[in-house]
């Protein structure tokens, strides 16, 4: 799934792209494309688009008056659509303009959960106040070491979750996760409540480090990264010699998700059990 890096460079090329731009019409090509009733998505139709923003793992099509928030999902990505063909293979939604350019929204696979709401920034309390961002904590790049302390000190969970709580810290997910454990030499077990000041300052610092180590990644390409195509030191790299020690990168899987970890740089050395089985490192 795209992660903080990805959208924000993504939305960027939009804004580029796109940005002035009046929007003629939005279809939603699929059924479950579009997650809200109210306001309707021909009140931005007439607008120009002022710019593509992002929010934890949310785009935001700004068009003044109307707001349109996207999740892309796992599968999900916005691109030029310069064919426009009535049914587009993996279509979800589309946006065209008044230039005859469209925007479409895609999803490979079969779940289509990739979504668009339609929202009113005037309305009270903003965008923040309104689903799907009412519950987002704050972005992971934002967050100093003072606020990390305390997200910490509220959550009684191990590392690894908390990093791809998006109510806690919005914007990583399981690539990202990996790689901010491995940069703070912290086990992905651990339990934040019981971190100490260093380690919550080496958390915070690889946090800030890895997202905008990705993010200038992300901003050298025309077009979004492959998870596959993502650099990092751990993250889908099991068996592998880990690049700060030599070690072998071991991981431990999951039905959705896989952590990745180096032992001698994160846990003393000891293995991270199987889930299932055995005991997790505390």
């Amino acid at each position: 799934m795209p992660e903080l890096p990805e959208l924000q460079a993504h939305a960027e090329r939009l804004t580029a792209a796109f940005a002035g731009r009046e929007l003629s019409g939005f279809r939603a090509i699929t059924f479950t494309a579009l997650k809200t009733y109210a306001p309707a998505p021909d009140q931005a139709v007439g607008h120009p688009l002022i710019g593509v923003g992002r929010r934890g793992k949310y785009l935001l099509a700004d068009f003044g008056a109307t707001t349109f928030v996207v999740h892309l999902m796992q599968g999900g990505r916005i691109k030029p659509d310069d064919k426009q063909s009535a049914r587009p293979r993996g279509g979800i939604a589309r946006w065209t303009f008044a230039d005859g350019s469209a925007l479409l929204l895609t999803e490979a696979g079969t779940e289509k959960r990739a979504g668009v709401w339609v929202r009113d920034p005037a309305f009270d309390g903003g965008l923040e106040g309104q689903e799907p961002l009412l519950s987002l904590g704050p972005d992971a790049d934002t967050v100093d070491v003072a606020a990390m302390s305390a997200i910490c000190a509220a959550h009684s969970m191990r590392l690894h979750g908390l990093l791809r709580d998006q109510q806690a810290l919005a914007g990583v997910g399981r690539r990202l996760a990996n790689e901010i454990c491995h940069r703070a030499q912290l086990s992905p077990f651990t339990n934040v409540a019981k971190l100490d000041a260093d380690q919550i300052e080496r958390l915070t610092d690889a946090t800030h480090a890895c997202i905008a180590e990705s993010l200038t990644y992300e901003r050298s390409r025309d077009d979004m990264s492959s998870s596959k195509e993502r650099p990092g030191a751990v993250h889908h790299r099991a068996g592998e010699a880990c690049p700060a020690c030599g070690d072998v990168v071991r991981e431990v899987e999951y039905t959705r998700y896989t952590v990745n970890y180096c032992a001698t740089c994160q846990t003393g050395g000891k293995i991270l059990a199987d889930n299932t089985t055995s005991k997790f490192l505390k």
